[in-house]
């Protein structure tokens, strides 16, 4: 081999070992910048959390508001006497149903007796000078037009008739005063219904004096309908129609439900609570329902209410509210939202949400606004 092969030779195997330096040096560049390149993504990838959604669901589980309340009677009277004196007899004891003016007790007052006595007298007395002074009168004004007696003498007669008129017209009213106190030792009852409860007993002692607090003899309660007040929160507000339906379940009838009317309403807000007060009748000719009785109100909602539920667990309590958060553009957005009702797992939204929104489960205390977001599977 000549020296000028030998030397092509050399510069060929340089040739290829430099290639194969600069392959590698190539390659491993590469490998590097594809390996800088995915860490980067890994890096970017980790840095965005992954949340769990759910599809807010259309409409509430129910189109009706629940409500507790307490019934009371229609009509509610304590029975007091409007004379003194000794209860002689009672005749109506506590759940007896009695008719309006039927009795109910006796008041032996002799004191009232003995002046009603003295009264009628005492007018008798006045009556009989009475007829004495209109003749007398009238005795005088005819011998007035003879002259007989002077001018003084017949106007004296005159405004003598006319004062015993007016003390008969007196203890005519006193007799009249006295008749009404005697009266009232019928004690009769004001209204129907029924007597739950009874103070007296035979010879207590009634003082009706005006100086003293009276004693309450019997207590009534009209229950052929029971009224029902109840709060109902001033979001559904707009369900409460004079003359709307309305049931009532009780816990002590189960499988059983009564039919009720709102008859009307407060129309005005409590500041305080931010309830309306509306009030149910429902009729109760069996008596079935007792006053005081703690019933559950069902009240109608109407369509146009429009709401959805979610999970309890997507609600952020912040300061500025209640908050959910919902994923747009692959961001996580803070909605504000009215809650309704409150069904243990799920709560009803009022406002703030739309079934077609994504809305983030168990979202973190420390989310905001505009925090890039994976969504790591969505619930239907």
């Amino acid at each position: 081999m000549t020296a000028s092969r030998r030397r092509h030779v050399a510069l060929v195997a340089v040739g290829v070992v430099v290639g194969a330096l600069a392959l590698g040096i190539v390659s491993g560049l590469r490998a590097r910048s594809a390996a800088s390149t995915a860490l980067r993504q890994t890096t970017t990838e980790a840095a965005v959390a992954r949340v769990r959604v759910v599809s807010p669901k259309a409409g509430a589980p129910t189109q009706e508001i629940l409500l507790p309340g307490t019934t009371q009677a229609f009509s509610d009277a304590p029975i007091f006497a409007r004379t003194s004196g000794y209860v002689k007899a009672w005749h109506a004891d506590i759940g007896a149903h009695v008719k309006q003016g039927q009795l109910l007790a006796d008041i032996e007052s002799p004191e009232v007796d003995q002046q009603l006595q003295q009264a009628r007298a005492d007018l008798e007395t006045a009556q009989a000078n009475l007829r004495q002074a209109q003749i007398t009168a009238e005795r005088w004004e005819a011998l007035l037009k003879t002259d007989s007696v002077s001018k003084q003498e017949t106007d004296q007669a005159l405004s003598a008739f006319h004062a015993m008129k007016a003390t008969v017209d007196s203890n005519a009213a006193n007799v009249r005063r006295l008749e009404q106190l005697q009266g009232f030792e019928k004690i009769s009852a004001p209204f129907d219904g029924v007597v739950t409860a009874r103070n007296v007993d035979i010879g207590v002692l009634i003082n009706a004096g005006a100086n003293t607090a009276g004693r309450e003899l019997f207590h009534m309660a009209a229950i052929q309908t029971l009224r029902v007040f109840v709060a109902m929160p001033e979001i559904y507000s707009r369900a409460a129609r004079p003359g709307s339906a309305a049931t009532l379940t009780l816990e002590e009838f189960p499988g059983r439900s009564f039919a009720g009317k709102l008859v009307r309403t407060a129309n005005a807000i409590d500041l305080t609570s931010r309830t309306l007060l509306v009030e149910v009748d429902v009729d109760n000719p069996g008596g079935e329902l007792l006053p005081g009785a703690y019933v559950f109100v069902h009240l109608k909602l109407p369509g146009q209410i429009a709401s959805v539920t979610v999970p309890a667990s997507t609600l952020l309590f912040r300061a500025e509210g209640l908050q959910v958060a919902v994923v747009r553009n692959g961001q996580a957005q803070l909605v504000p939202v009215a809650i309704g009702r409150d069904y243990g797992e799920s709560v009803e939204i009022l406002s703030g949400l739309q079934p077609t929104d994504q809305v983030i489960v168990s979202p973190s205390d420390s989310l905001t606004s505009g925090t890039q977001v994976r969504i790591a599977g969505a619930t239907p």
